[in-house]
Protein backbone atom coordinates (compact mmCIF):
# COMPACT_ATOMS: atom_id res chain seq x y z
CA UNK A 1 0.00 0.00 0.00
CA UNK A 2 0.85 2.93 -0.86
CA UNK A 3 -0.38 6.16 1.11
CA UNK A 4 1.81 8.94 0.29
CA UNK A 5 2.74 9.08 -3.63
CA UNK A 6 4.58 12.25 -4.01
CA UNK A 7 6.36 14.63 -2.03
CA UNK A 8 7.67 18.18 -3.25
CA UNK A 9 10.02 20.63 -1.41
CA UNK A 10 9.32 24.64 -1.37
CA UNK A 11 11.24 26.37 -4.37
CA UNK A 12 10.79 29.53 -2.49
CA UNK A 13 14.23 31.27 -1.29
CA UNK A 14 15.37 33.69 1.02
CA UNK A 15 17.78 36.26 1.34
CA UNK A 16 19.78 34.87 3.98
CA UNK A 17 21.84 31.52 2.68
CA UNK A 18 22.10 29.97 6.08
CA UNK A 19 18.59 30.15 6.94
CA UNK A 20 16.88 26.56 8.45
CA UNK A 21 16.00 24.45 6.57
CA UNK A 22 16.17 26.69 3.03
CA UNK A 23 20.12 26.13 3.72
CA UNK A 24 19.97 22.14 3.44
CA UNK A 25 18.28 21.28 0.49
CA UNK A 26 19.15 24.84 -1.86
CA UNK A 27 21.52 23.37 -4.46
CA UNK A 28 19.24 20.88 -4.94
CA UNK A 29 17.63 21.17 -8.99
CA UNK A 30 15.17 18.28 -8.24
CA UNK A 31 13.08 19.05 -5.73
CA UNK A 32 10.53 16.15 -5.79
CA UNK A 33 9.99 12.92 -4.73
CA UNK A 34 8.29 9.73 -5.48
CA UNK A 35 7.76 7.03 -3.22
CA UNK A 36 6.92 3.38 -3.28
CA UNK A 37 6.48 0.86 -0.61
CA UNK A 38 9.74 1.26 1.32
CA UNK A 39 11.78 4.42 -0.02
CA UNK A 40 15.25 5.02 1.79
CA UNK A 41 16.99 8.37 2.31
CA UNK A 42 20.53 7.64 2.09
CA UNK A 43 23.54 9.79 3.03
CA UNK A 44 26.30 10.79 4.94
CA UNK A 45 26.13 13.04 8.29
CA UNK A 46 24.60 16.73 7.19
CA UNK A 47 23.28 15.54 4.07
CA UNK A 48 19.94 16.69 4.82
CA UNK A 49 18.26 13.07 5.51
CA UNK A 50 16.90 13.54 8.89
CA UNK A 51 15.69 17.10 8.28
CA UNK A 52 14.04 15.40 5.56
CA UNK A 53 12.13 13.00 7.30
CA UNK A 54 10.92 15.81 9.88
CA UNK A 55 9.90 17.88 7.12
CA UNK A 56 7.72 15.30 5.63
CA UNK A 57 6.54 14.79 9.43
CA UNK A 58 5.72 17.90 9.93
CA UNK A 59 3.54 18.35 6.78
CA UNK A 60 1.71 15.25 7.25
CA UNK A 61 1.19 15.70 10.59
CA UNK A 62 2.71 12.62 11.95
CA UNK A 63 2.69 11.71 15.09
CA UNK A 64 6.20 12.30 16.38
CA UNK A 65 7.07 15.33 14.43
CA UNK A 66 9.66 17.91 15.78
CA UNK A 67 8.43 21.51 15.63
CA UNK A 68 11.48 23.92 15.13
CA UNK A 69 10.55 26.84 17.71
CA UNK A 70 11.71 30.38 16.58
CA UNK A 71 11.86 32.45 20.10
CA UNK A 72 12.51 35.36 17.96
CA UNK A 73 12.14 36.31 13.99
CA UNK A 74 10.28 34.78 11.50
CA UNK A 75 9.32 30.84 11.98
CA UNK A 76 10.85 29.87 8.97
CA UNK A 77 11.03 26.03 9.56
CA UNK A 78 6.76 26.49 9.43
CA UNK A 79 7.10 28.59 6.51
CA UNK A 80 9.18 25.92 4.65
CA UNK A 81 6.82 23.67 5.71
CA UNK A 82 3.75 24.88 4.62
CA UNK A 83 5.27 25.51 0.73
CA UNK A 84 5.53 21.93 0.56
CA UNK A 85 2.65 19.65 -1.11
CA UNK A 86 2.67 16.28 -1.59
CA UNK A 87 0.23 13.84 -3.67
CA UNK A 88 -1.81 10.69 -1.90
CA UNK A 89 -1.26 7.07 -3.21
CA UNK A 90 -4.08 4.69 -4.17
CA UNK A 91 -5.59 1.90 -2.17
CA UNK A 92 -5.97 -1.35 -3.67
CA UNK A 93 -9.66 -0.31 -5.91
CA UNK A 94 -6.81 2.02 -7.45
CA UNK A 95 -8.99 5.15 -5.78
CA UNK A 96 -6.88 8.12 -4.49
CA UNK A 97 -6.71 7.82 -0.29
CA UNK A 98 -8.55 10.22 1.25
CA UNK A 99 -6.17 10.51 4.04
CA UNK A 100 -2.71 9.13 5.94
CA UNK A 101 -3.99 6.08 8.34
CA UNK A 102 -4.14 7.66 12.16
CA UNK A 103 -1.69 5.44 13.45
CA UNK A 104 1.16 6.95 10.92
CA UNK A 105 3.89 8.25 12.92
CA UNK A 106 7.70 9.08 12.72
CA UNK A 107 10.42 7.34 14.62
CA UNK A 108 13.74 8.69 15.03
CA UNK A 109 16.44 6.77 16.90
CA UNK A 110 16.62 8.85 19.60
CA UNK A 111 12.34 7.84 20.71
CA UNK A 112 14.10 4.36 20.39
CA UNK A 113 16.75 5.26 23.04
CA UNK A 114 14.52 7.40 24.86
CA UNK A 115 12.20 3.82 25.12
CA UNK A 116 15.36 1.63 26.17
CA UNK A 117 16.09 3.89 29.20
CA UNK A 118 12.37 3.67 30.38
CA UNK A 119 13.12 0.16 30.67
CA UNK A 120 16.47 0.39 32.32
CA UNK A 121 15.05 2.98 34.75
CA UNK A 122 11.79 2.23 35.94
CA UNK A 123 11.67 5.68 38.05
CA UNK A 124 10.84 6.99 34.96
CA UNK A 125 8.66 4.37 33.05
CA UNK A 126 5.46 6.04 34.89
CA UNK A 127 6.08 9.00 33.16
CA UNK A 128 7.25 7.84 29.93
CA UNK A 129 4.23 5.81 29.49
CA UNK A 130 1.97 9.26 30.54
CA UNK A 131 4.03 10.84 28.13
CA UNK A 132 3.52 8.73 25.08
CA UNK A 133 -0.07 8.52 25.85
CA UNK A 134 -0.30 12.50 25.77
CA UNK A 135 1.74 13.08 22.19
CA UNK A 136 -1.43 10.87 21.24
CA UNK A 137 -3.98 13.45 22.23
CA UNK A 138 -4.79 11.57 25.77
CA UNK A 139 -6.64 15.07 27.46
CA UNK A 140 -6.09 15.28 31.25
CA UNK A 141 -8.92 13.28 32.45
CA UNK A 142 -7.94 10.56 30.34
CA UNK A 143 -4.29 10.72 31.40
CA UNK A 144 -5.64 10.53 35.16
CA UNK A 145 -7.69 7.74 34.53
CA UNK A 146 -4.62 5.94 32.94
CA UNK A 147 -2.68 6.38 35.53
CA UNK A 148 -4.27 4.26 37.94
CA UNK A 149 -5.53 1.41 35.10
CA UNK A 150 -4.68 -2.07 34.75
CA UNK A 151 -3.52 -1.41 31.31
CA UNK A 152 -0.78 0.77 32.67
CA UNK A 153 -0.08 -1.41 35.57
CA UNK A 154 0.30 -4.62 33.32
CA UNK A 155 2.36 -2.19 30.44
CA UNK A 156 4.89 -1.45 33.59
CA UNK A 157 5.06 -4.50 34.37
CA UNK A 158 6.18 -6.00 30.69
CA UNK A 159 8.68 -3.06 30.53
CA UNK A 160 10.50 -4.10 33.67
CA UNK A 161 10.18 -7.90 32.26
CA UNK A 162 12.01 -6.77 29.28
CA UNK A 163 14.55 -4.68 31.35
CA UNK A 164 15.42 -8.05 33.18
CA UNK A 165 15.96 -9.86 30.32
CA UNK A 166 16.29 -8.42 26.95
CA UNK A 167 20.08 -6.41 25.96
CA UNK A 168 18.94 -2.93 24.23
CA UNK A 169 19.11 -4.41 20.87
CA UNK A 170 16.55 -7.15 21.29
CA UNK A 171 14.37 -4.45 23.36
CA UNK A 172 14.64 -2.25 20.18
CA UNK A 173 12.76 -5.06 18.21
CA UNK A 174 10.15 -5.38 20.72
CA UNK A 175 9.57 -1.86 20.47
CA UNK A 176 9.33 -2.27 16.83
CA UNK A 177 6.93 -5.03 16.68
CA UNK A 178 5.39 -2.77 19.58
CA UNK A 179 4.66 0.37 17.25
CA UNK A 180 4.92 -0.97 13.99
CA UNK A 181 1.46 -2.05 13.06
CA UNK A 182 -0.80 -2.84 10.31
CA UNK A 183 -1.94 -0.32 7.49
CA UNK A 184 0.15 2.23 8.26
CA UNK A 185 2.73 5.05 6.93
CA UNK A 186 5.82 4.63 8.97
CA UNK A 187 8.95 7.43 8.72
CA UNK A 188 11.87 5.79 10.27
CA UNK A 189 15.27 7.68 11.00
CA UNK A 190 18.45 5.33 11.21
CA UNK A 191 16.38 2.45 12.98
CA UNK A 192 19.60 0.18 13.40
CA UNK A 193 20.77 2.24 15.93
CA UNK A 194 21.44 -0.17 18.68
CA UNK A 195 21.25 -3.04 16.46
CA UNK A 196 23.72 -5.91 15.53
CA UNK A 197 24.11 -6.43 11.76
CA UNK A 198 22.10 -9.97 12.13
CA UNK A 199 18.93 -7.85 14.17
CA UNK A 200 19.64 -5.04 11.30
CA UNK A 201 19.31 -7.69 8.85
CA UNK A 202 15.88 -8.89 11.09
CA UNK A 203 14.46 -5.92 11.49
CA UNK A 204 14.77 -4.99 7.43
CA UNK A 205 13.13 -8.32 6.97
CA UNK A 206 10.34 -7.09 8.72
CA UNK A 207 9.92 -4.30 7.51
CA UNK A 208 9.63 -6.07 3.98
CA UNK A 209 7.19 -8.24 5.57
CA UNK A 210 4.88 -5.37 6.89
CA UNK A 211 5.34 -3.43 3.04
CA UNK A 212 4.45 -7.25 1.26
CA UNK A 213 1.92 -8.58 3.94
CA UNK A 214 0.57 -5.35 6.15
CA UNK A 215 -0.52 -3.01 4.36
CA UNK A 216 1.98 -0.73 5.22
CA UNK A 217 4.17 2.17 3.54
CA UNK A 218 8.18 3.00 5.11
CA UNK A 219 10.47 5.59 4.02
CA UNK A 220 13.67 5.43 6.06
CA UNK A 221 16.85 7.43 7.07
CA UNK A 222 19.58 5.08 6.76
CA UNK A 223 23.26 4.37 5.96
CA UNK A 224 23.59 1.05 7.08
CA UNK A 225 24.98 -1.55 4.40
CA UNK A 226 22.97 -4.21 6.14
CA UNK A 227 19.47 -2.35 5.93
CA UNK A 228 20.25 -1.14 2.34
CA UNK A 229 21.25 -4.86 0.99
CA UNK A 230 18.15 -6.33 2.67
CA UNK A 231 15.43 -4.38 2.13
CA UNK A 232 13.07 -4.67 -1.08
CA UNK A 233 13.37 -0.80 -1.62
CA UNK A 234 14.11 2.61 -3.71
CA UNK A 235 17.03 4.52 -2.75
CA UNK A 236 17.52 8.06 -2.81
CA UNK A 237 21.15 9.30 -2.70
CA UNK A 238 21.23 12.73 -1.05
CA UNK A 239 24.93 13.10 -1.39
CA UNK A 240 24.33 13.75 -4.85
CA UNK A 241 23.44 16.87 -6.58
CA UNK A 242 19.67 16.16 -6.94
CA UNK A 243 17.77 13.48 -5.37
CA UNK A 244 19.41 10.57 -7.51
CA UNK A 245 18.39 6.66 -7.26
CA UNK A 246 20.56 4.20 -6.97
CA UNK A 247 21.46 1.03 -6.47
CA UNK A 248 22.05 -0.37 -3.00
CA UNK A 249 25.71 -1.76 -4.13
CA UNK A 250 26.76 1.91 -6.01
CA UNK A 251 26.66 3.71 -2.56
CA UNK A 252 29.82 5.19 -1.19
CA UNK A 253 29.17 3.75 2.54
CA UNK A 254 28.60 -0.38 0.90
CA UNK A 255 31.96 0.27 -1.05
CA UNK A 256 33.66 1.55 1.74
CA UNK A 257 32.69 -1.58 4.11
CA UNK A 258 33.42 -3.56 0.56
CA UNK A 259 37.02 -2.32 0.66
CA UNK A 260 37.68 -2.74 4.63
CA UNK A 261 36.77 -7.21 4.21
CA UNK A 262 38.42 -7.41 1.02
CA UNK A 263 41.79 -5.83 2.15
CA UNK A 264 41.51 -8.19 5.12
CA UNK A 265 40.48 -10.71 3.12
CA UNK A 266 43.46 -13.01 4.05
CA UNK A 267 42.49 -12.63 7.90
CA UNK A 268 39.34 -15.06 7.69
Amino acid sequence: MIYVSTFKLSNKTVSNPNIYPYNVFVSKNEKCLVFDKITIFYGNNACGKSSLLNIIANKLKLIGKEEVIIKQGKPYFQEFVDDCTYGLGENEKEQVQQNIPENSRYIKSEDIMYEIKKIQREAILREGYIYEHAKKGYNKEQLEMLKHSPKMEEQIERMKFGQEKYSNGETSLQIFDDWLQTDSLYLLDEPEVSLSPQNQVLLAQKINFGARFLNNQYIIATHSPFMLGTLDTKIYNLNLKDFDICKWNELENVKCFYDFFQNRRDEF
